[in-house]
């Protein structure tokens, strides 16, 4: 390289680290030569490639901790992609934070402002939520002019009706050209139910529509049964004109109150007109905003936080945030962290300062200084009792009490969203609480703040009524952004994130979401070999930022790696991806295995060894030379924003996330095409289908840690199979009762019991026999007599569950029978040998079963099959192969599932031939 200007020298050079900006091939040769004479490396030693150009590499040293140098242009470069406002030739450390702050994310719910980077909201106008009211009136005066009104409008309606009956032909026409305006909000026309707003025609006039009222105050109108009935209906929007008018408060109404008439489902996927504007996610948007929890409700005066032995009085804020962690003693996995207990204490304090302190029952000021004099042993206890009261109630209780629960959530569930009624995912307000974070979290156990309405923002239609916020309070700000998805946005307090209410998984805009994204993945398979062919050459580019980008795109490709994103250390966990793996997380063994051991998502270890291609390894080995060491980055001259936007180049919207879906599903069809599937059960095809998605989620490194019920739920399953190989051996000797001659013609070895079904087991697994019996009878006698209750009967007395109990008691005696005579007497009113016979068979499957079921369940204990079935892999392959082996849907998809999924179900239907 000739020795230009001090301005274009490296930075690295300037500090004494000779640097370039392109790689020569007399360096691969060099590298090629000391590949040859380099003995094995040790595992964890970075690995030197003897004597190689330093002045013509493009190696920096690290200075500060950051890999700097200053962005340059080689003369020599034969293709030269980059803009002038690009830094992508620029070190990390020289990059606009705003580059290293955006997500990678193509998510059409995110905020512009968030896609962009920023920390700030989307854009918003701040409304005064300040209208006029009629709370302020008198009950008697309101319910008086209501009477009024209601008189009116059935003096109205039955001139209408008389008008009818006179002219009959004249109502069949009045019915036929009657304006869409007139149905009722729950009965969207076939127009709305695609997604377009209803035009108002026959010159409605404003004042008699209802679109302007809220959606928790219109009235139910009558449902449309008879061209009477309609007629009334159309004089109702007049009255209701006249009742807004004198300021009378009408009868909340919630928006999932339907007509007779059920809505038509909109199948957005028989559509096959695409929009021409994509990035519109909606027309009109009616909801009633969101559920807040419910207020704090004070301790008992005799239940205090005790400090230092002294039961202190605290605020009411104080109080509550002191519940947080008294009510949290049974998780010991939090509570004892020193860091969760430093960082709640931190915040106690804080409002501790602000709110007084605490004073002892005097009213004298208690300092608290020291996290470890806290006792909260009386908020648990406290705790503890209202578990065991909830425990305590009859179903009934329980039952009233989530009805009524149901009931007060009812109008915030659905919202209208072109006129069709859709599910709102979860339209409740985050509670207040510790916050407890994934993995080493550095902010697990900070207080996170009750959210109050002045920081939630409502995005709704320009037409639609706003809803109102609790009383005394006002939203930060209403705003009509039809490009985003989400009804209502806060930003939380720990680490400054925005929180969505959402539309559930099952609604439209979440099922073409997916659809979206997995036609994405669909459409690679025509650009993957050409990409594929090009980062394979740019492996041995001269430029070494096109040399990291090749190699980072081969590891995402073959090994599913997540391309990872910048994360600000202090406040979040630190985790990787491919991009910002540090020298440490790579260790090298020749000749070309490379060994990743990092923090993935969710703090998850991902512990891998893959075989490389040679090359690749080389790169590797050039990307860790010294100076670099611990805390550097092996890509330090590529960020996953740079990444992406390479991809795009080959295909719109194409980012590193895409190569995960695209290899999982692809994955699993040819998983799926490859299985041989001969007289399987269903059970069989159930565990050869769970296998291949086991192979894809340990591709993706979905794991998860054994869970601490797993060896519990292991050993249970354990014993349910030797119980039924008990039950075996019992029908096996009810046989022989009744056909001695059968030992001789099956053999004594076939009416043997299995050695592992010792005696003591026998006896042991017999006495829980008899006390499951005891449980059934007093659970069926409870419940008969709450059923009693309930419908205003006497309730069975206790005698009557002593004799039912009788039962159990007869099963103890044939038990013990059992055991000292070593016979079984046959069962039921005459069972014969055939219908036995038929009964082992029963119970071979159902044996057959739960072997499959407990090798499955083990097989999964480390692997999270749910996270690649849901997200990554296309549900369609999973549609294909439940009708190709004729196994019911049902047994992959759950309920839930199915209603998110139902697109790829109905679109794919019975047809086998499908292909990803």
């Amino acid at each position: 390289m000739s020795s230009g200007s001090e301005d274009d020298k490296p930075l690295a050079k300037a500090n004494g680290h000779a640097s370039a900006p392109t790689i020569t091939k007399a360096d691969d040769r060099a590298m090629d030569a000391a590949d040859s004479k380099a003995h094995m490396a040790p595992v964890g030693v970075s690995i030197r490639n003897g004597p190689v150009d330093q002045d013509k590499m493009d190696i920096d040293s690290p200075v500060n901790g950051q890999a700097k140098r200053k962005s340059r242009t080689s003369v020599d470069q034969s293709v030269n992609y980059k803009d002038e406002s690009s830094d992508d030739e620029a070190p990390l450390a020289k990059r606009s934070k705003t580059q290293h702050k955006q997500p990678d994310s193509d998510s059409d719910d995110e905020p512009i402002a968030k896609k962009n980077g920023a920390k700030l909201p989307p854009s918003a106008k701040n409304t005064d939520m300040d209208v006029d009211s009629d709370d302020d009136e008198p009950l008697g005066k309101i319910a008086a002019k209501k009477a009024s009104i209601e008189k009116a409008a059935a003096k109205e309606a039955k001139s209408i009706r008389a008008d009818t009956k006179a002219k009959k032909p004249a109502a069949k026409k009045v019915v036929k050209d009657e304006s869409s305006d007139d149905e009722p909000l729950a009965k969207p026309t076939k127009r709305q139910a695609n997604g377009a707003a209803a035009k108002k025609t026959n010159g409605v006039k404003k004042e008699e529509s209802d679109s302007d009222v809220p959606i928790s105050k219109r009235a139910k109108k009558a449902p449309a049964a008879k061209p009477a009935a309609k007629a009334t209906t159309k004089a109702a929007p007049k009255g209701k004109a006249a009742a807004a008018k004198k300021g009378v408060k009408e009868e909340s109404k919630d928006i999932t109150d339907e007509d007779d008439e059920e809505e038509e489902e909109y199948k957005w996927w028989e559509e096959s007109a695409k929009k021409e504007d994509d990035s519109i996610k909606w027309t009109t948007l009616e909801h009633n905003g969101v559920i807040f929890p419910e207020e704090y409700q004070r301790l008992p005066k005799d239940v205090k936080l005790i400090y230092d032995g002294t039961p202190v009085e605290l605020d009411i804020e104080a109080e509550e945030a002191a519940t947080f962690f008294g009510f949290m003693l049974n998780s010991t996995v939090n509570v004892e962290n020193p860091t969760f207990q430093k960082n709640f204490f931190k915040d106690f304090k804080e409002i501790l300062d602000r709110t007084g302190g605490a004073k002892d029952k005097n009213g004298k000021k208690v300092d608290i200084k020291e996290f470890e004099k806290l006792d909260f042993s009386q908020l648990w206890a406290y705790r503890e009792a209202q578990i065991k009261a909830n425990k305590a109630k009859s179903s009934a209780e329980k039952k009233a009490e989530k009805a009524e629960r149901d009931k007060k959530d009812a109008p915030y569930l659905y919202c209208k969203w072109d006129g069709r009624k859709e599910k709102v995912g979860n339209p409740k307000v985050e509670v207040p609480g510790l916050f407890r974070g994934r993995g080493d979290h550095p902010k697990t156990g900070c207080i996170k703040k009750r959210v109050y309405p002045e920081q939630i923002t409502i995005n709704i239609g320009k037409e639609a009524k706003v809803p109102g916020p609790p009383a005394g309070h006002k939203w930060k700000a209403v705003q009509h952004d039809n490009k985003a998805t989400w009804l209502a946005m806060w930003q939380e307090n720990i680490n400054g994130h925005y929180k969505y209410v959402m539309l559930a998984a099952n609604s439209t805009v979440k099922g073409k979401a997916d659809f979206k994204k997995f036609e994405k993945a669909r459409e690679l398979k025509k650009h993957i070999d050409r990409i594929r062919a090009d980062y394979t050459k740019d492996l041995k580019s001269e430029v070494m930022a096109d040399r990291q980008r090749a190699t980072a795109m081969y590891l995402i490709d073959k090994f599913a790696l997540r391309a990872g994103n910048e994360k600000d250390t202090e406040n979040e966990a630190e985790t990787v991806g491919c991009c910002s793996l540090k020298y440490e997380h790579v260790t090298l063994r020749e000749p070309n295995t490379v060994i990743f051991d990092f923090l993935g998502k969710d703090s998850i270890r991902f512990y891998n060894e893959f075989t490389v291609d040679r090359q690749v390894f080389k790169n590797l080995k050039m990307f860790k030379k010294p100076p670099k060491e611990d805390g550097d980055d092996i890509f330090d001259r590529l960020t996953t924003t740079q990444l992406n936007k390479h991809l795009s180049s080959y295909m719109p919207g194409l980012t590193a996330k895409v190569f995960r879906t695209y290899n999982a599903s692809y994955t699993m069809s040819k998983l799926l095409q490859e299985l041989k599937v001969t007289n399987a059960t269903v059970a069989e095809k159930v565990k050869l289908y769970n296998d291949c998605n086991r192979q894809v989620a340990i591709l993706c490194n979905h794991k998860r840690t054994v869970g601490a019920s797993h060896e519990q739920q292991m050993k249970k399953l354990v014993e349910q199979i030797k119980g039924l190989r008990y039950q075996k051996w019992r029908t096996k000797m009810m046989m022989l009762d009744l056909d001695p001659k059968l030992k001789k013609k099956k053999g004594a070895a076939f009416f043997e019991l299995d050695e592992d079904l010792t005696e003591e087991w026998v006896k042991s697994h017999q006495e829980f026999l008899v006390e499951e019996q005891k449980t059934k009878i007093t659970k069926k006698f409870e419940k008969d007599n709450e059923k009693r209750v309930a419908e205003g009967e006497k309730p069975l007395p206790a005698s009557e569950l002593k004799e039912r109990l009788k039962v159990a008691s007869e099963l103890e005696a044939k038990f013990k029978k059992e055991n000292k005579t070593k016979k079984v007497e046959a069962e039921g009113k005459g069972p014969s040998v055939e219908k036995l016979e038929n009964a082992l068979v029963k119970l071979d499957q159902r044996i057959k079963n739960l072997e499959l079921q407990s090798a499955d369940r083990e097989g999964n204990k480390e692997v999270a099959l749910g996270t690649s079935k849901i997200n990554y892999i296309d549900p369609r392959l999973t549609v294909v192969f439940s009708a190709k082996f004729n196994v019911p849907i049902e047994k992959f998809f759950s309920k839930t599932l199915r209603e998110k999924f139902k697109w790829a179900i109905e679109s794919v239907g019975n047809d086998s031939t499908w292909e990803f």
